[in-house]
């Protein structure tokens, strides 16, 4: 699947994409992604970079945790998401958030620029990850993290099992609902194709990371990456 691909089916499904997100990860992504922006380190002041945004969820987040000193990029190439994500930043009272149309192999930031870097969704969808991770690297600076949230194919086969029926009988009947079954019809194969927890980890190192750990979250269902730039 191309990238141009991949901004389509984003594209299409950004109407729908916040219902199906709460169904995908059993009401409780919302949980997830104020632990990855912990995890971030982001604190008051910083410059941070949500990239893959979205509808927004961790550019909000993220937009609390900086304050008024600091600053938030959200960075998608989808504009169709984009301008769902400005169209709900009309109603956080966070500091202003500037929303930026990339993509994530190309960022358009000058090297050591951020200070803390957050990504939710984003990485089992990218064409070439060791290159989104490289450039994640590019733009930090020495001593800041970023945190990856993710889907994964759980290892225990009772927790597969239990993962694909639920994609089969519930999501996909509900995104059929909504009118964007072929979209979804991607999730199964962006999972199966996936790097496991320990495989991200290597890629991580791989691309000049000193310090990457994987936490597995919802019974192997869900995981943050995790990574520091020395």
């Amino acid at each position: 699947m191309t990238n141009n691909d991949i901004r389509t089916i984003f594209d299409r499904i950004a109407p729908v994409y916040d219902r199906l997100n709460d169904w995908l990860s059993l009401g409780q992504h919302r949980i997830w992604k104020d632990m990855t922006v912990k995890w971030s380190g982001a604190k008051p002041g910083d410059t941070s970079l949500d990239l893959c945004c979205g509808s927004g969820d961790l550019s909000f987040v993220l937009a609390r945790r900086v304050g008024k000193t600091g600053q938030v990029f959200g960075v998608d190439f989808s504009s169709e998401l984009l301008e769902v994500a400005k169209s709900r930043a009309q109603s956080q009272s966070s500091r202003p958030i500037t929303w930026v149309e990339a993509d994530v192999l190309d960022l358009p930031f000058e090297d050591n620029y951020f200070d803390a870097a957050t990504m939710g969704y984003g990485l089992r969808n990218v064409t070439n990850i060791p290159q989104s991770l490289k450039e994640i690297h590019r733009v930090l600076k020495k001593g800041a993290k970023a945190a990856i949230l993710d889907f994964h194919r759980p290892s225990n086969p009772q927790m597969r099992a239990f993962q694909q029926w639920y994609l089969d009988n519930l999501v996909v009947p509900i995104a059929s609902h909504l009118g964007v079954k072929d979209e979804y019809a991607y999730i199964s194969p962006s999972l199966d194709r996936f790097p496991t927890g320990a495989e991200q980890v290597e890629i991580g190192r791989q691309v000049g990371f000193t310090y990457v750990t994987h936490y597995s979250l919802m019974n192997g269902m869900m995981g943050v990456l995790v990574l520091m730039k020395s």
